[in-house]
């Protein structure tokens, strides 16, 4: 199973247009895979989330 990576529900369970928009513009903060919440740092470069599961994705 899938999850939105911004507000951590299943992606296949209702709209997810807003965080899609949102998305543009900020870090992921639940990990698609296992909806965990990520350890999220930003910096004027962009960004790295961490998965304690799932490891680290880069923006």
């Amino acid at each position: 199973m899938m999850f939105c990576d911004r507000c951590g529900l299943p992606a296949a369970e209702g709209a997810h247009a807003a965080c899609a928009a949102a998305r543009e513009l900020e870090p992921p903060r639940y990990c698609p895979d296992c909806r965990r919440r990520m350890k999220v740092q930003v910096v004027p470069t962009g960004w790295t989330a961490s998965c304690v599961e799932h490891g680290t994705r880069k923006g």
